[in-house]
């Protein structure tokens, strides 16, 4: 008998079937590339050698572009032997379906991009242009942006693992400039018995601000912390373990603390565009010579009035006898832990992928990673972007649910 089509009754009952929508599609085969990064002041690199071997052992095919890890001192050598397969041509890495970067998409690479491309790389938001995402949009990729990548516990896990990585470094860096060697006041960041200990204004009380207040503590510095966020003061001594001098961000007490100390960082951000100016050039006239100011949120413009972006070459300028520090990606310092620390996050999130069957699959089952996905094919899924560059919005959440 020939194959006719079923006949539908109108008396048939519709009812969802629910436990048939979580079935998993066989695991699937990853193709990943990792360009060498050409962005401004970029040393870091996606994936390691040793994440690397450990998708090549899971049978993923990764591609490396020549001295993509020499900035983190990794060699291609290491990457070879690894598994990974060396290629010297840019533009072979990018036929990857899965690119994988650990700096945002540049001019010079979108037109090396591939059609539904998966993008794995920061989007730096301040920095983002309306004609690279439509160009972006036209190529129908799908991109997630490490900012916004959530793991299952609702945190941002390399947003922290870089903000643990600059709090801790800015110490670092206070203690060299304020040494005689560099113009600095030639005193000792922290203190010794019978002097009084260096003093620190933190300006920001999250990931960053924790950070640098626990390391200006161990060495022994007299430190304060301001922030409009009472809930962040509370949490960042809870977090330290002990009481530290806070304040919400009054001018009149801020300017008071700024006159008398030796080192100022300012650690504030808001979620979305510019860092919030708290500290006038008025402020910064009047402290000390010879102190120092680090404004990590230089990323996002700053918060000192007197902030200008320098580089790792020239990282200080001196206004009003203040040594201004505002080197932006300041984790890219410390490229090779700051690679670990994106590696580890990003190695799992890929062989979950794999797992579930693919990007979409995941999207699918696991809501917290869809916080991260700003292109879904071509369609802007990021609501910040479509009103900041006046582009049509897709709910991604409609996309999925519409997915046949």
């Amino acid at each position: 008998m020939p194959s006719s089509k079923p006949i539908i009754s109108t008396s048939f009952n519709y009812e969802t079937l629910e436990e048939t929508l979580d079935i998993k599609v066989a695991g699937s085969k990853l193709h990943i590339g990792i360009p060498k990064e050409i962005a401004f002041q970029e040393s870091r690199v996606a994936l390691i050698p040793d994440a690397v071997g450990a998708l090549v052992a899971n049978g993923h095919e990764v591609v490396v572009e020549h001295k993509a890890g020499e900035g983190s001192h990794y060699s291609d050598k290491d990457y070879a032997e690894a598994g990974a397969k060396i290629v010297f041509d840019r533009s072979e890495v990018f036929k990857a379906p899965i690119l994988v970067k650990s700096a945002p998409v540049v001019e010079e690479d979108v037109d090396l991009l591939q059609l539904n491309q998966i993008i794995i790389s920061p989007i730096h938001l301040a920095t983002m242009k309306k004609e690279l995402i439509q160009k972006m949009m036209e190529k129908r990729i799908t991109a997630l942006s490490f900012e916004n990548l959530k793991d299952d516990s609702g945190t941002y896990p390399i947003v922290r693992s870089m903000s643990e990585i600059a709090g801790s470094a800015v110490m670092l860096i206070a203690g060299q400039y304020l040494s005689s060697f560099n113009h600095g006041k030639g005193v000792l960041l922290g203190g010794i018995s019978g002097i009084p200990p260096t003093k620190v204004v933190v300006i920001g009380a999250g990931i960053v601000g924790e950070f640098a207040t626990r390391n200006a503590l161990a060495l022994g510095a007299s430190v304060k912390v301001f922030d409009n966020n009472i809930y962040r003061l509370k949490q960042l001594q809870n977090n330290l373990g002990q009481r530290v001098w806070t304040s919400v961000l009054e001018p009149r007490i801020l300017s008071k603390q700024l006159k008398t100390c030796e080192v100022a960082v300012g650690a504030l951000s808001n979620e979305y565009g510019r860092a919030p100016v708290v500290i006038t050039e008025e402020m910064v006239a009047n402290m000390r010579a010879g102190s120092i100011i680090i404004d990590v949120a230089i990323d996002r413009g700053g918060c000192f009035e007197t902030s200008e972006v320098t580089s790792f070459e020239q990282p200080t300028y001196i206004k009003h006898d203040v040594i201004h520090y505002c080197v932006p990606n300041i984790p890219s310092g410390f490229a090779r832990t700051a690679s670990q620390a994106i590696s580890n996050v990003l190695m799992p999130l890929l062989l979950e992928i794999s797992d579930e069957g693919g990007l979409e699959e995941m999207i699918w089952h696991k809501f917290n990673i869809r916080e991260g996905i700003y292109l879904f094919k071509g369609s802007l899924t990021d609501f910040y972007l479509s009103q900041k560059f006046d582009l049509k919005f897709t709910d991604l959440n409609l996309i999925i649910a519409s997915r046949s």
